[in-house]
């Protein structure tokens, strides 16, 4: 009885604790994840597109992974219909003066991109995986035309255009991304990735989201 009229206001807020411990650990066991949850995620509205005018002497323009191994009717025929628009771009791009440099995925070579995509002399070409930064000369090519802001655009969106766009926010570029410029196998990786462009911590920052039509020199 001593024991009890000492230590029983302990002994009751310990219980407490412990009631508490115990309802936390069979309400975490009972959680869900992403997997139970994936059909009932709500899609988040669009990021905003902006428009936006080009400063020529400070802007280049990427072209990623055009090339027939990743761009082709058979596996990625949303890459194909989106290249009479890209084109456009090009055109508009070597008329205003910016520099201009072409990846290639998939094993590609030179000779399997696009006629209407074609490079012109002096402009490069580098061959790597998603990140067409990693040991390639893209960083270099653009410091030396003393470049502060990248468009990009290209196949796959989730693959070349996430990470190289990603990589070029965190090497300090600003990074245009035309949304109906870049593509996927099916909508949805288009759809990811703009939400990520527009949303993941650190680059997100530098990303501005527009369309081809939007895009002024």
């Amino acid at each position: 009885m001593r024991i009890e009229r000492r230590f029983g206001p302990a002994l009751r807020v310990l219980g407490f604790a412990a009631c508490v411990a115990g309802c936390h650990a069979v309400s975490a066991a009972d959680a869900q994840t992403i997997v139970e949850e994936w059909a009932s995620v709500k899609v988040p509205p669009p990021p905003a597109l902006k428009p936006v005018t080009i400063d020529p002497k400070v802007t280049a323009l990427v072209l990623l992974d055009f090339n027939q191994q990743t761009c082709n009717e058979q596996r990625r025929p949303r890459c194909v219909a989106s290249i009479p628009k890209v084109q456009r771009l090009l055109g508009a791009a070597r008329k205003a003066g910016l520099p201009v440099a072409f990846t290639l995925g998939g094993g590609g070579k030179p000779a399997d991109l696009p006629a209407t995509l074609a490079p012109a002399s002096g402009e490069p070409i580098v061959s790597s995986g998603v990140d067409k930064f990693r040991n390639t000369d893209l960083e270099h090519f653009l410091r030396s035309k003393g470049v502060t802001t990248v468009i990009m655009v290209g196949a796959a969106a989730n693959g070349a255009v996430l990470y190289t766009a990603s990589t070029a926010a965190m090497l300090g570029f600003k990074v245009i991304v035309p949304v109906d410029g870049m593509s996927a196998d099916s909508a949805y990786p288009e759809q990811y990735t703009a939400w990520h462009l527009a949303n993941a911590p650190v680059i997100s920052p530098a990303m501005t989201l527009t369309t081809i039509d939007e895009v002024k020199f």
